[in-house]
């Protein structure tokens, strides 16, 4: 499995062979579509990430001292910046996800071309991700 930020380099390359923001945003509702969908049971309230205008829900397992990463929102755009996120953090360990920045966000300009709300949302989700890493961790021990 690649470094935390060789894939952030990777989502940078993807997103720089595109100038027009339409098209990032296509290429972002592309990737959310291509995600897998969450089964129904992870769609409970335990699940839904506080602070996104839309409705996301995120399902973190913790097998072999790995994360790994599940999530889905009723939003295209919003289900497109989740599925990077997942491509980033889930399969490593709590350490990696918890030392690791996500600098692709800035490096692609994903920030400033977000509404507040939705800003404050992909904040939610990195941090909720986070916490997660850091509870397995707790739990875990060193794993």
């Amino acid at each position: 499995m690649a470094a935390i930020n060789e894939i952030q380099d990777s989502i940078i390359e993807q997103f720089s062979d595109f100038d027009d923001w339409l098209d990032r945003y296509q290429l972002l509702i592309d990737l959310g579509s291509e995600q897998e969908p969450l089964p129904e049971e992870y769609k409970s309230d335990n699940n839904l990430i506080e602070g996104c205008q839309s409705r996301v829900w995120l399902q973190a397992d913790f097998i072999d001292g790995k994360v790994h990463f599940r999530a889905e929102s009723d939003a295209l755009i919003v289900k497109g910046i989740v599925s990077l996120l997942i491509s980033v953090y889930s399969g490593h360990t709590p350490d990696e996800i918890l030392s690791s920045e996500p600098y692709f966000v800035e490096a692609i300009g994903l920030k400033e071309h977000l509404s507040p709300t939705r800003s404050n949302g992909l904040v939610a989700m990195i941090k909720q991700m986070k916490l997660y890493a850091l509870a397995f961790k707790a739990k875990n021990g060193n794993a």
